[in-house]
């Protein structure tokens, strides 16, 4: 047998968005997401950081300017917000993927997400 002739096992077809979207509840992709690539997609996506920074610092003045637990609870917001956004990143990318077809076309081509068929 031929090289030619023998099936890529390496090949995945791609899964367009509208019939990953009717599959992935009923199981018929394996889906494997990056959960590295998946932080950073959605901390750019959701721009986290910027957010967290804001809540922090109003958190830094307000209990600079005798509003001292007030600003303390807003610190601990902005760092757990972050850290939970962070922490969910998969999950995160799995829901806006399922919902947008432009993102998910973005997740697949740059590996924050692999479908394959189950």
């Amino acid at each position: 047998m031929s090289q030619a002739s023998a099936p890529d096992e390496d090949f995945v077809p791609y899964i367009g968005h509208d019939e990953f979207r009717r599959g992935a509840a009923f199981g018929h992709f394996r889906i494997v997401v990056n959960p590295v690539l998946a932080r950073r997609y959605v901390v750019r996506r959701s721009r986290v950081d910027l957010l967290a920074a804001a809540v922090i610092g109003a958190g830094a003045v307000l209990a600079l300017s005798s509003h001292a637990l007030t600003g303390l609870v807003l610190v601990v917001l902005g760092i757990a917000a972050n850290r939970l956004v962070r922490h969910q990143a998969g999950k995160i990318a799995l829901q806006l993927a399922a919902r947008d077809p432009a993102v998910y076309a973005e997740v697949t081509s740059n590996g924050v997400m692999e479908v394959r068929r189950a």
